[in-house]
């Protein structure tokens, strides 16, 4: 069933509106990935901020015009799909990864993140940091630890000092 122009353009405008929104598109191969288990895959991504995307490759070279995906315009050959993170890429690649591993029908090409190309292996290594909250709350613990050390230092000296008028205190006693 071909598509009509005016059902093109809609998808071109779409797609371009959610490349446009992108914080990293990953494109994998899906040759042989059945109509389950793609539906499986497109519920975890929806869970995560993440879209499982199937289009033409004509299509999805228009679509990427004028975005941060443009970089992957070379990469759309043969069977494709898209996946578009609008939040955490990290939490979208884990998810991609570990269905790659498990389902031999789908394999990671290449993606961008912020605008820079990346392979397969920097998807794979994006999907073995840890998730957003981990390294906030990493960031937030280095943070916080600085002024507790400066404070605690800080606190030491009278402390020195308490300890020694006290030991003098009691030689004096004795």
């Amino acid at each position: 069933m071909a598509l009509k122009r005016n059902e093109k353009e809609a998808i071109v405008e779409d797609l371009h509106g959610k490349f446009s929104n992108a914080v990293s598109v990953i494109i994998a191969s899906f040759s042989g990935l059945s109509v389950s288990a793609a539906n499986s895959l497109r519920k975890e991504l929806r869970e995560k901020e993440g879209e499982f995307k199937v289009a033409k490759n004509t299509l999805l070279k228009r679509a990427v015009r004028g975005t941060t995906a443009e970089i992957l315009t070379d990469e759309f050959v043969g069977p494709n799909a898209v996946v578009i993170s609008y939040d955490d890429p990290v939490a979208v690649a884990k998810v991609l990864v570990k269905f790659a591993e498990e389902n031999k029908a789908i394999e990671i090409k290449a993606g961008m993140l912020d605008g820079k190309f990346m392979d397969a292996a920097g998807i794979e290594a994006l999907s073995k940091l840890p998730s957003r909250e981990v390294l906030l709350a990493q960031l937030l613990s280095v943070l916080v630890a600085t002024p507790t050390n400066l404070v605690q230092v800080l606190a030491g000296i009278p402390r020195k000092l308490l300890y020694a008028l006290r030991a003098i205190e009691e030689a004096k006693q004795q």
